[in-house]
């Protein structure tokens, strides 16, 4: 009795890129060519795209004869089925190619080597026939099961949120509990300065709030540039992903700015991750940041992960969008509040105008918009015993120079909260209300604007 042959769905986890394939072509007069091939990616039930990153032997052959067969292994059952497979076209935009090009990118950041990785297009193959190569294997791994009531579990955790603070906790804490990913992070996007900003994250020594990614840069960043997932499974090299992503900024300082490498706050990554999968954070088509994981188990991650995570990254951004939406209180605020009283050593606060630097004691604290922000506070603090702010006149501050579209206000007063928390617990600040918070400050200050 004959066997049905397997469906590409059914064996889509050949098609991780956790072992490279085998692609067999020949030319016109039937002269075999075999090569390895860096990407057999799913594109639908009938159909996979594969990689065209050289004009080797391998596309010649192609492009005179469009037939080839591809022979890929599954990972967990190690079992082999080979793939036979007719040449459709070569797509060098679009959806299919932007993902294949940013995971590839992606991979290519921890070594260096993008420009040898780069993707000149993805070419599309419809899949005639699966074989089943003869052989043992492996038994399969259990099916997974309760995915969908997954979803639902984190989809409601989200949904019972009412602020930004809440509502990136939640969606992190959701990820460990229901998922078992410990190792995450959000990062919001600063679309003046192309770069994104870590805001939280869950299962690092260190939180690494207000580490800096700059868009195209590393996993993260790519997923953000192109506005599609990326998602690598096995890391081979367990590069150092820390060290990719961390580059001097010295060649971009200002003349009057202050040294650069304090302003490097640690990225609080994994030292060796071997799985690793960003997704972008859209809604209404704005890109607002990016929702990252990693492990350092290889396949940790699978095309089910990151589906789920896709559907979870939709509604944290339409979440996020909304909170950071929500109209600014207008009406005066309640008569002032008496400041806490200070003591002990004055905390020497220095400013830089250059870049919106604050350090504390000489200590890095943050810059940039939140920088400003901090600044202004204390000084208005200092020069009229204000305690107590709203969004709304941080808003119509010009000196803050913040963006008239998504000022993604609430995130970088969020990234404040979370600094000084860290670093300077005698200032810190507190919300009071919608759209209202309160400045404390616990020792004399004295303000030094470079």
């Amino acid at each position: 009795m004959s066997t049905a042959a397997p469906s590409l769905h059914s064996i889509r986890p050949c098609l991780e890129g956790a072992i490279p394939a085998i692609m067999a072509t020949c030319d016109p007069d039937g002269t075999p060519n075999v090569a390895y091939i860096s990407q057999v990616v799913y594109v639908d039930a009938a159909r996979v795209a594969l990689s065209f990153q050289f004009f080797n032997k391998t596309r010649q052959n192609i492009l005179r004869n469009p037939r080839a067969s591809v022979l890929v292994l599954d990972p967990l059952t190690a079992h082999f089925y080979r793939l036979h497979l007719l040449y459709e076209h070569t797509e060098d935009s679009g959806p299919v190619f932007e993902s294949m090009r940013a995971q590839l990118a992606g991979i290519a950041s921890h070594a260096g080597m993008a420009e040898v990785f780069e993707l000149k297009g993805a070419d599309i193959y419809a899949v005639e026939h699966i074989e089943s190569v003869a052989g043992e294997g492996l038994p399969a791994p259990a099916p997974r099961s309760g995915l969908l009531h997954t979803l639902r579990l984190c989809s409601e955790g989200i949904a019972r949120c009412s602020g930004l603070d809440e509502l990136l906790q939640g969606a992190l804490q959701g990820l460990q509990d229901k998922l078992g990913i410990q190792h995450a992070m959000v990062l919001m996007l600063d679309a003046s300065a192309q770069q994104l900003y870590t805001v939280a994250s869950c299962g690092y020594a260190t939180s690494g709030v207000g580490s800096e990614i700059r868009l195209g840069q590393g996993v993260i960043g790519m997923a953000a540039r192109e506005r599609t997932p990326v998602r690598i499974s096995h890391m081979t090299h367990a590069a150092l992903y820390s060290h990719a992503i961390r580059e001097s900024m010295d060649a971009h300082a200002a003349p009057d700015a202050p040294p650069l490498r304090g302003l490097d706050i640690p990225y609080p990554g994994l030292p060796e991750p071997h799985s690793q999968v960003a997704v972008p954070l859209l809604s209404a088509g704005r890109l607002l940041g990016v929702l990252f994981a990693e492990s350092p188990e290889d396949m940790r991650f699978g095309f089910e992960d990151e589906d789920l995570l896709v559907a979870i990254a939709g509604q944290l951004a339409a979440a996020i969008d909304l909170l950071q939406a929500a109209p600014d209180v207008t009406e005066p605020l309640p008569a002032p509040t008496a400041a806490p009283p200070v003591s002990g050593s004055a905390l020497r606060v220095r400013h830089f105008a250059a870049n919106d630097s604050v350090f504390i004691n000489d200590d890095y604290l943050i810059k940039g918009v939140a920088g400003a922000i901090v600044w202004k506070l204390l000084r208005d603090h200092q020069h009229t015993g204000r305690v107590d702010f709203t969004n709304r006149e941080l808003r119509l501050d010009p000196a803050l120079r913040l963006p008239d579209v998504a000022d993604n206000l609430e995130a970088r007063l969020l990234l404040l909260h979370r600094r000084l928390q860290e670093n300077c617990p005698h200032i810190h600040i507190e919300k009071t209300g919608r759209g209202r918070f309160r400045l404390c400050v616990l020792r004399p200050v004295v303000l030094e604007d470079a």
